[in-house]
């Protein structure tokens, strides 16, 4: 199945992306990509446990929202379509050349200061551990600044969960589409 740009657009006001499940594109909303169990492309397992963990760190829920195959789908589409917060920002494509060397980063920072990796930390330190990056880069990380991916991740899973019409409702917030999208996802 392929997508025209007019289907394009209607899926994505609707929130939904081109997803590949047995080689062919559907449309789904990250959640029901997760829930879906759709298979990643661009992100390998660990990259995948350590976004849902930090996801769930800088904002509740969005793991459950999809964010890793929301990353992931957006990684492996031509940065011109990008949604990422990243894009926006100038940073040169192919942004999998920020996020990847981002997630060693950390995964190399939390064994250094904690002796295990992020995805094992209690909240608590998952929690300490985020403020510390919100505010500058930890003792030897490597790759861009730490405060800089802290703001484009949080960015990332802040449109994962709140950029629908239910996540406008969770903040109290009208919705105002300029054409509201058919059916909820």
């Amino acid at each position: 199945m392929t997508f025209d740009r007019r289907q394009f657009l209607t899926g994505s006001g609707l929130g939904l992306l081109a997803f590949q499940v047995a080689g062919a594109a559907v449309l789904l909303s990250p959640r029901a990509a997760r829930a879906e169990g759709v298979p990643f492309r661009v992100l390998a397992p660990d990259e995948v446990a350590l976004v849902d963990a930090l996801g769930e760190a800088l904002l509740p829920g969005a793991a459950t929202a999809g964010l890793a195959h929301y990353l992931d789908q957006q990684l492996a589409a031509d940065p011109v379509d990008s949604l990422l917060m990243i894009r926006y920002l100038d940073v040169p494509p192919p942004y999998v050349a920020f996020y990847r060397p981002c997630l060693v980063a950390v995964a190399t920072a939390a064994r250094a200061l904690h002796g295990k990796p992020f995805t094992e930390l209690e909240p608590a330190v998952r929690g300490a551990f985020i403020a510390q990056i919100q505010k500058s880069s930890p003792d030897g990380w490597q790759g861009p600044p730490a405060p800089f991916f802290y703001f484009v991740l949080r960015s990332d899973a802040v449109d994962v969960v709140y950029g629908t019409p239910e996540g406008f409702a969770k903040l109290g917030i009208p919705y105002m589409q300029h054409i509201m999208p058919p059916t909820p996802w």
